[in-house]
């Protein structure tokens, strides 16, 4: 049986064989607990802290501010609870395209949607408008995870920049933090948290090719956060509990991998996804920023379709596709980001995204679009 066409890569990536290779040897001979103080145990400590300053080396941050997490979504809720508990009577700022990570716990606590403009970009102005006195904490994911939307991190920097200088200037204490959830942005984008101005980052394994529930949150000096699991007191108090030494070094190998290629990657990338929009059918419409997007990403509406018949009758025809993020693909509701940049609910039920990855060829696409033009006529 042929292999299938997959075009899911923002739901999952494999796992890159040089990336299970330096994971093996901790799932067996080097199995011991970091916190032990005898020679081997200690030596496994040692790899755990040569694979933070790694990560570190890639986000531009000292070793001490990476705190290792079972993936995005704890990183994300950790960003989210452990800044809002820390301060009475908070308010939160979350963009309306958030993964729901994001939006679910801040959700919990006084807080306002960021809107975003048709095109996914959100509305700075409206930003500027939302923040208040006692705003602690903006979430602005960097690339969104369905439409691939890139978001102009920098910019938000500055706005909040020059916020915390009228606090100060008007004796204001509230600290004004700005988050930025990374797991979709590995592959192809600067994580330097200084170039990018960001105060808390989450970065993903499983979607850079690396282990499923690994992950890590960027934590700027200095910023006070409440942990979410307590106990023996690792990652600085901020996430008790055994440290998951294969998936550490395995997100630490990852992100080895995928930052230096991330621009002859992407390149690539960028001609396949011109191929690919240039050749849907008249009718499809390509949702999101066609300039500020990840380059692996196509979301495309086709309407008078329904989603989930188009994707059965493309799996039949072994093309692996989704209907939107895979951590909701159980809700029947359309997607929330969809409805953020105005799509009404039968247009939602109309789009498919498909993203590509290391191993998608001018001939996996060149077969999807045949397929499509057989589909939708």
């Amino acid at each position: 049986m042929a292999q299938p066409i997959y075009l899911d890569h923002a739901a999952a990536t494999p796992l890159d064989p040089a990336v299970l290779t330096a994971m093996q040897p901790y799932f067996s001979e080097q199995f011991y607990n970091p916190s032990a103080l005898y020679g081997p145990a200690r030596k496994v400590g040692q790899d755990i802290a040569a694979a933070r300053q790694s990560v570190a080396q890639w986000l531009g941050s000292r070793p001490s501010e990476i705190i290792f997490t079972a993936g995005g979504t704890e990183a994300n809720n950790l960003a989210i609870h452990g800044v809002m508990r820390s301060y009475d009577e908070a308010h939160c700022v979350v963009a309306t395209i958030e993964h729901d990570s994001v939006i679910a716990p801040a959700e919990q606590y006084d807080h306002s949607f960021l809107p975003v403009k048709a095109d996914g970009i959100i509305d700075q102005a409206a930003l500027t408008a939302l923040i208040t006195d006692k705003t602690v904490l903006i979430s602005v994911q960097y690339a969104n995870n369905e439409i691939g939307t890139i978001q102009p991190i920098r910019d938000l920097s500055r706005i909040v920049a020059t916020i915390r200088e009228g606090r100060r200037a008007s004796g204001n204490d509230y600290p004004l933090y700005l988050h930025t959830d990374a797991c979709q942005a590995g592959n192809y984008l600067d994580l330097h948290v200084a170039r990018l101005g960001v105060d808390l980052m989450t970065i993903n394994g499983g979607k850079i090719y690396g282990p499923k529930q690994s992950g890590a949150l960027f934590v700027k000096a200095g910023i006070v956060l409440r942990p979410l699991i307590n106990g023996g007191g690792q990652e600085r108090n901020l996430r008790s509990g055994t440290e998951n030494v294969p998936a550490i070094i395995g997100l630490a190998k990852a992100l080895d991998i995928a930052q230096p290629m991330r621009n002859d990657e992407g390149n690539r990338l960028k001609t396949l996804q011109r191929r690919f929009i240039d050749g849907l059918p008249p009718t499809a419409i390509v949702n999101g920023s066609l300039k500020k997007r990840l380059p692996n990403n196509v979301h495309v509406t086709f309407p008078g379709h329904d989603n989930e018949r188009l994707l059965i009758q493309l799996d039949v025809a072994g093309i692996l596709a989704a209907a939107g993020s895979a951590c909701s693909a159980s809700n029947d509701e359309p997607s929330h980001v969809l409805k953020a940049i105005g799509a009404d609910d039968e247009t939602a039920r109309a789009s498919l995204r498909f993203t590509m990855g290391r191993g998608t060829t001018e001939a996996d696409i060149d077969t999807v679009l045949a397929e499509l033009k057989r589909l939708i006529g």
